[in-house]
Parts: C-alpha cells; structure tokens; sequence
C-alpha cells in the first residue's frame, strides 16, 4: 500500500469563528511536514478561511475547497464548504455568528465522522454558553460527542509527555460534583480509562491513581466520608476486574510530591482538581482527547482566547499537539485491532512457520 493511501484523513471543526480556531488551523497546517502525516480537511468556508489568511501575510498557505470526499487532495489542505454565504466575522467578539457557524462545522465534521469519510476530528475552540442551541444543548464538545454516537459514558483525558489526566466529572458547578461522584460514575471511568490506555496508548498494564473528592483524602472520614464509602469500595472492585487503580490520594500531596509519576493515569473527581495541576506540570502542549468514543476526537488545551483573536499572536502549539495525538491514536488503534484480531489464526501462523524453520534446517543437516 502506498503512503498517500496509508495517511489518515483528520478532519477539523473551525470553533468559534470570532476566536482563535481558524488562525491557529492556518497556521499548524501551513507547515508542509504536517501533509507527510495525513490528510487534512478544515469544515468551513473559503470566505472565512480567506478572512484570516489576509491578517497572516507572511504564512505560505494553499488550499482546494471541496464538497466531494472522492476528491480530496492528498498533497493539499482540502477546505470542505460547510457554507457559501457570507458571513461578517468579528474576532474577538461574542456573539450569535461565532456560535452558529462554529456548530454548522462541528456538524458537518461529526457527520463525515459517522460515514467514514474522515479517520479523526481536531476540534477547534468554541464558546461553551455562545454555541448553546436546540442542537446543542451540552456543556461542551464532550457530552454532545457521547449523544452524537450513541455510547453510555465517555472520559475527558488530558495527555501530555509526562502525564495524562481524567476527570469522573467535567463541566459541573462546584455546588454539584458531589452528587456525581457515585460508585457507579467512578467504576465506569475507570474502566473507559484503562480501556483507552491499552488500545489507544499501548500501554498493556496501566497504573492508575485515583485521587480522593476531599482534602486530604477524607482523612478517614474526618473531613467527608466519600473516600471510605464510595472511592475506596470501587478502587478494591475494580482491582478484582483486573483494573491496577491505586488510591485515593490527597491531591494537593499526590501532586506536589511528583507521585503521578509512578502511574500510567491519574483519576480526578472533578475539573479544576485534575486540570490546574495538569496545565501547571505538563511538559509539551497538553491535548484534550475524549475516549470511550467508536471514533478519535482531540483538541488543543485552550479556549477561544478572544483577547488576542485576529492579531497574529495565537500559538498553533497545542493544536499541533492535537494532531499528532490524533494521528498518533489512530495508528495505535490500528495495531492494537490487528493484534486482537484473531489471536488463535497468529498462533497457528507461528506454529507452522516454526515446523517450516524446522524442516529447513533438517534439509540443510
């Protein structure tokens, strides 16, 4: 099979029109390396493609637009129409445009997704209340991808170099986390967790941490009871489901004292336990990624970023990092289905090139 056939194709959402997405998308794909890995395609328009190049003069950027899968460019950035109409795009702005056209992309994107038509998604930013619709009644990229396909649970996981971090619960007001950290929540991701480490990262058997819900983990029951009625019940049924899971940790300790360290992953109860530590220790550019899906989703680690929108100044970093999680991900899924495929067929396949090795030397004796 040739290169150009074995590049995935990776799609990509624009996000808010009026943040950063497109400028970052222009400028991680104008390098030319990135057509070596896969084959890109931006859901949006010309006119708002054409929009932001204007403002990055000094980028060497092309493109093809297209409506027709069969004809994608494999040594080209392809521009899927989601829109002909004009469209008047206001960085830096909050308002109705930036999050209707951001969810006509996201659409047209996961339905490529459904049909095959792409092998990944990279979703660019968008404005969580901005994007709010009858369509889009979710609090982010993650539950409305769970809706779109169909599956029980899925897991927000932060990647980077030297650590990842899941969360049991995501976008929920402080006010609520409790009520969701439940002993069949807490199984469920970390069985999605451990899952996704083995298929998705390679990693056969993971170690993963699960940190306590209060401080200091509870300290036996003193401050909450969480920890001693619901997380540690878990930690031993899961260890009997083969699960490595360890805990629970006091989280200010597990992360000051560089513990994640010794673990594959880390399990947070909630958002800003995992993700203050995660974007203050992470080595490289963090990426979003949401397993427990059929299909690769990743994103950069960063919102819309309005203050800086339409100035040039937006770093395409964490959106590179994206991509080659995306690439990187799919790859990995790919081997890791082969070699499951149909373990008796590959032992049989050893065992007969074993004789034929056998008989050669017998021949050669």
């Amino acid at each position: 099979m040739s290169n150009e056939l074995q590049k995935p194709v990776i799609g990509f959402s624009c996000g808010d029109l009026n943040g950063v997405g497109i400028e970052i998308i222009i400028k991680a794909l104008s390098d030319s390396r990135i057509l070596d890995m896969c084959v890109p395609v931006v859901f949006a328009s010309n006119k708002s493609i054409n929009f932001y190049r204007k403002s990055l003069p000094d980028i060497n950027f092309t493109y093809q637009s297209t409506r027709d899968f069969t004809k994608l460019n494999h040594k080209q950035l392809n521009v899927f129409s989601s829109w002909e109409e004009e469209v008047q795009i206001t960085p830096g702005q909050l308002n109705e445009v930036g999050g209707k056209y951001a969810l006509i992309s996201l659409q047209d994107a996961v339905d490529a997704l459904k049909k095959g038509n792409i092998q990944g998604l990279v979703t660019a930013p968008i404005h969580k209340k901005n994007i709010q619709s009858e369509a889009f009644n979710y609090s982010g990229h993650t539950p409305y991808l769970k809706a779109s396909f169909g599956v029980n649970d899925v897991l927000m996981l932060m990647a980077a170099e030297n650590m990842r971090v899941a969360v049991v619960t995501e976008h929920v007001p402080v006010s609520e986390i409790a009520k969701y950290i439940t002993k069949e929540n807490i199984f469920s991701k970390l069985k999605i967790l451990q899952r996704s480490l083995q298929k998705d990262f390679g990693i056969e058997k993971p170690k993963i941490a699960v940190l306590g819900l209060n401080p200091h983990a509870g300290d036996e029951g003193l401050i909450g009871n969480e920890e001693e009625t619901i997380i540690k019940p878990v930690i031993k049924d899961a260890k009997q489901q083969n699960i490595l899971a360890f805990g629970p940790y006091s989280a200010d300790a597990f992360f000051a004292r560089g513990q994640y360290e010794q673990f594959d992953a880390v399990l947070a109860m909630y958002h800003d336990q995992g993700l203050i530590p995660f974007k203050s220790l992470a080595i490289g550019e963090g990426t979003n990624y949401t397993a427990g899906l059929p299909v690769v989703r990743t994103s950069p680690d960063h919102g819309t970023a309005f203050d800086i929108a339409g100035k040039g100044q937006a770093d395409p970093t964490s959106l590179l990092g994206a991509v080659y999680a995306c690439i990187d991900i799919i790859r990995r899924r790919t081997n890791y289905e082969d070699s499951h495929r149909n373990p008796l067929k590959k032992i049989s396949a050893r065992v007969l090139a074993n004789v034929e090795d056998e008989r050669i030397d017998e021949d050669n004796e």
